[in-house]
């Protein structure tokens, strides 16, 4: 069966769509077929549904790595042949990662660790208030990852505004926002939820925005991996996102966006190649993304997310968009479907969220969910909070959730693994004993071993306990 197949034949979720099994990945990752141990001896292929969190490299991605590491050597200074080939390559992912977003000629490009690096150091660009000399206001919304929330915070007068009940009704509270208590220099927005997938139509943030003279930057580390995006296309400002979240975890991220701010805010790192000349009672700072770039850059990171942004345009995505809902589809229909089971949103009038469904199991800490999943089915999910303390709580899941999570690697056997396990979970409780150790859930008496030849002394749990007001860790 094909994504499409899938789609066209459910093309609302009002109605459970059909099996996925016969989906496969839309592009190969690595580790595809890795197997994990069972707490009941058995091993088998792990599930990985923690693509929001952290994603696989695709294969493309790491054959190219292994194909420029022999040629790695010093970049920007030096004159070798093997330096000149390495900044050569250096520079041309940085042009490939802004094609990636769309970047206008004009705009900056500045290779950064990830998204919450981005922010960060945007944040520090923000220039002051002619009125006031501080740095200008900030307006961002109660759904954000706190790496769009608390550089904002920390740095800028932030007003958080909350969502409303609804797209429209959040929309409108923005509006009358940007209006009344203006001026705004920046509004900050997610593209995709980290939480549920879902978003605010960028177009009409642009619109707001600029309509009332304030910039937007856009979180995109849960959009850009999943859907094309355009700066030119859509007026946002800056957007940041991160290689780990885009198939090529090799440490790197990006902020791309208009170079005004950027060339004139404090430099991000105080340090060699972020300086045109240096005296002992002056200092000339450069211009353009070396003014942001100290220190020696992360060539490999760069070069893996432009290999990664070039395998993603390669692939209609038509394609892509049609593999992800297949999947997202049958599991908020599957896991909604089950007793006791909730699927978290933010709004019912969300359109095209992309690949991430979280929900709760009553009678059970999220924490120990996620620790069964992987113990007793070998499927890899996140508990907890997601940094995004402030939406959880406010729709009523201060005590945490599980999130599932999809993207290109993602067959569709993972979603039917997931469902038949919470399903299982919900009729007959875990098999396995639990425990609370140092406020996380760990196998009582775990007897999986650790992967040989890496050093590990044993495994580490991370699956915390949540607020015990809010969620019971024991079968009713």
């Amino acid at each position: 069966m094909t994504a499409a197949t899938a789609v066209a034949e459910h093309a609302s979720p009002t109605y459970a769509p059909a099996r996925v099994d016969g989906i496969a990945p839309a592009l190969p990752v690595v580790g595809a077929d890795t197997l994990v141990p069972l707490v009941d001896g058995r091993r088998v292929p792990y599930a990985n549904l923690d693509v929001a969190a952290s994603a696989p490299a695709l294969e493309a991605v790491a054959d190219h790595v292994a194909r420029v590491l022999p040629l790695y050597a010093s970049v920007h200074r030096g004159a070798g042949y093997l330096s000149q080939v390495s900044t050569a390559l250096y520079e041309q992912a940085r042009r490939t990662i802004g094609a990636f977003v769309g970047a206008r000629d004009d705009d900056g490009v500045i290779v950064t660790r990830n998204t919450t690096d981005a922010l960060n150091l945007l944040a520090g660009c923000l220039p002051a208030d002619p009125a006031t000399g501080q740095p200008g206001r900030v307006l961002v919304l109660d759904i954000e990852h706190h790496a769009n929330l608390l550089p904002w915070q920390r740095t800028t007068d932030t007003t958080v505004l909350t969502g409303g009940p609804s797209v429209a009704a959040t929309l409108a509270a923005l509006r009358d926002e940007l209006r009344e208590s203006g001026p705004y220099a920046l509004v900050a927005t997610t593209g995709a939820s980290n939480v549920t997938g879902e978003s605010l139509p960028v177009a009409a943030v642009v619109e707001a925005a600029h309509a009332a003279g304030a910039r937007v930057v856009l979180d995109g580390a849960q959009l850009v991996p999943h859907r094309p995006f355009s700066l030119a296309e859509t007026g946002v400002d800056y957007v940041a996102y991160s290689g780990h979240k885009t198939y090529a975890p090799y440490g790197a991220g990006a902020l791309v966006g208009r170079r005004d701010w950027l060339d004139a805010g404090t430099p991000y790192l105080a340090g060699g190649g972020a300086v045109k000349r240096v005296r002992v009672t002056e200092t000339a700072w450069h211009d353009g993304p070396a003014r942001h770039e100290a220190g020696s850059p992360n060539v490999i990171g760069a070069v893996a997310l432009a290999a990664a942004a070039d395998a993603l345009r390669a692939v209609d995505p038509a394609e892509l968009a049609l593999h992800e809902a297949a999947l997202r589809d049958r599991l908020v229909v599957g896991l909604g479907n089950l007793d006791r089971v909730q699927v978290v949103r933010c709004w019912d009038d969300a359109v095209d969220p992309v690949g991430v469904v979280t929900f709760t199991v009553t009678g059970y800490d999220p924490g120990l969910v996620a620790a069964y999943l992987s113990a007793e089915h070998g499927i890899g999910v996140r508990d907890g909070r997601f940094c995004a303390h402030p939406l959880l709580g406010r729709l009523g899941f201060d005590a945490g959730a599980v999130r599932a999570s999809v993207g290109v690697g993602t067959p569709g056997s993972d979603v039917e693994r997931l469902i038949a396990a919470v399903a299982a979970l919900v009729e007959h409780g875990p098999q396995a004993q639990y425990d609370v150790v140092d406020g996380l859930w760990v196998v009582v008496d775990d007897p999986r071993p650790v992967p040989e030849g890496l050093g590990l002394d044993g495994l580490l749990a991370t699956a915390a306990l949540g607020d015990p007001t809010g969620c019971t860790p024991t079968v009713p």
